[in-house]
């Protein structure tokens, strides 16, 4: 398993990893940039072993030894999904908002609280 080359998939997935480390506070934004530098010119999976050994869970799909579960795609999809509204909620409610307050010739000002509310809920859904 450990010569087996990395997918961009799974570089990406190991990616991730790094930054849910940062946000619980394992690692430091130095730490982070060294080890996602390492993971991003990572080419087999035994490149990633030392950057994830001194780390507890989560840890990258491709180090995991145990066979996914049979629900495992439908978990990816939602997580496709998610990160979906999270990454476009905001532009698509600022344009939405720019296009009412046009069409209403600035009398639904109020909707220019669209944004700030996605905003806010993208925000702390992050944590």
């Amino acid at each position: 398993m450990s010569d087996m080359r990395l997918s961009d998939e799974e570089r990406q997935d190991a990616l991730d990893v790094l930054s849910e480390h940062v946000r619980t506070g394992r690692l430091d934004i130095d730490e982070y940039a060294v080890r996602s530098a390492k993971v991003t010119e990572a080419k087999l999976v035994s490149e990633l072993i030392p950057l994830f050994e001194d780390l507890p869970s989560p840890r990258p799909s491709v180090l995991l030894a145990a066979p996914r579960a049979a629900a495992e795609p439908e978990r990816v999809r939602e997580s496709v999904l998610a990160g979906f509204a999270m990454r476009y909620a905001l532009p698509i409610s600022i344009a939405v908002s720019i296009a009412v307050l046009v069409l209403s010739r600035g009398r639904l000002f109020i909707v220019f609280a669209l944004p700030v509310a996605a905003l806010l809920l993208t925000g702390w859904r992050r944590r």
